[in-house]
């Protein structure tokens, strides 16, 4: 299970609370605040706190003094004129905080943008769960031949079975050693009063990077847009990719008229060259154009086919 029964009575706890604000707030967003939403088999992803709305971003852009009365159309015509021309600054203006449970490997990579205020789960002072990620079979795949840094042919019968018996007896056993060298009982005592026991910051090197950890995450609106471009992306790895597909879904239920704009000016769109425009153009004209008289790479031909529906 993601959350412990304490956990779920403190989520609830939370939840029951209530204070008055002069501040705008979001309803569809306030009616998910701290409830996990599963990602994996052991992870989560819930939204802490946050700060603006679709307004917000309005507001600054004109630098007005309040909400006004301006139509949703209005609202919405903006928003789309600041994402397409890509004027960032307005999306900055709003910040949303989450709580992440995910594998170690997931977290190392989430890491690389370094856009974000981040306070992770400390091993050197607690004593990290037993709960370490085991793909479903169907995302158990063989090295791709032409991608270094994909996934090929799904893994099936004897070679899965081999997979999962592998991964789960090294998990078990690495946890039975971090376990042993704490010598730890549930009160924090020694298990065995004959030995010490090793340092946690110590101990926890022996577990892999299945493991679990958690963070807080704190973003702006722009950088939490540019992460989910990034990683909810067809190319990402499946395990980090789920957590933004995930995080989508809070994205549309908090800035609904951004979400939409990232929608059709980011997630559905595609960047294209300026020799990718002047093949696109001798298309248009009716030239024949392959790929060794385009001015493109291999690589980009199949790229701007892919985006044409030409593969």
């Amino acid at each position: 299970m993601p959350l412990t029964d304490s956990q779920t009575a403190e989520i609830a706890a939370l939840r029951e609370q209530t204070a008055k604000t002069a501040r705008p707030t979001v309803p569809a967003l306030e009616a998910l605040l701290y409830t996990p939403l599963e990602v994996l088999d052991h992870g989560f992803v819930r939204v802490i706190d946050y700060m603006g709305d679709d307004a917000a971003v309005v507001q600054a852009a004109r630098v007005s003094y309040g909400r006004g009365t301006r139509r949703v159309s209005e609202d919405r015509s903006l928003i789309q004129y600041l994402m397409r021309h890509r004027h960032t600054t307005p999306f900055e203006m709003c910040e949303i905080k989450y709580h992440v449970k995910l594998p170690i490997f997931v977290a190392r990579q989430w890491i690389r943008h370094r856009t974000a205020n981040v306070n992770e789960y400390s091993a050197r002072y607690s004593i990290l769960d037993n709960e370490f990620y085991i793909p479903a079979p169907a995302h158990l795949a063989a090295q791709a031949s032409t991608n270094r840094q994909g996934r090929g042919d799904v893994l099936e019968g004897d070679a899965a079975r081999r997979v999962l018996d592998l991964l789960r007896e090294d998990s078990t056993r690495a946890y039975a050693g971090y376990a042993e060298m704490l010598n730890e009982d549930a009160a924090g005592n020694p298990a065995d009063p004959t030995w010490p026991g090793l340092a946690r910051e110590l101990a926890r090197m022996n577990l892999s990077l299945n493991f679990y950890t958690q963070w807080y995450w704190k973003t702006d609106l722009h950088n939490l847009m540019h992460f989910l471009t990034l990683r909810a992306d067809p190319h990402a790895q499946y395990e980090i990719r789920a957590y933004a597909d995930t995080m989508i879904e809070t994205l549309e239920r908090w800035v609904p008229l951004a979400h939409a704009a990232f929608r059709e000016y980011r997630m559905n769109a595609a960047t294209i060259s300026a020799t990718g425009i002047k093949v696109i153009r001798r298309l248009l004209a009716g030239e024949p154009v392959d790929q060794k008289a385009s001015g493109l790479s291999p690589r980009e031909w199949r790229e701007l086919m892919a985006v044409l529906g030409r593969q």
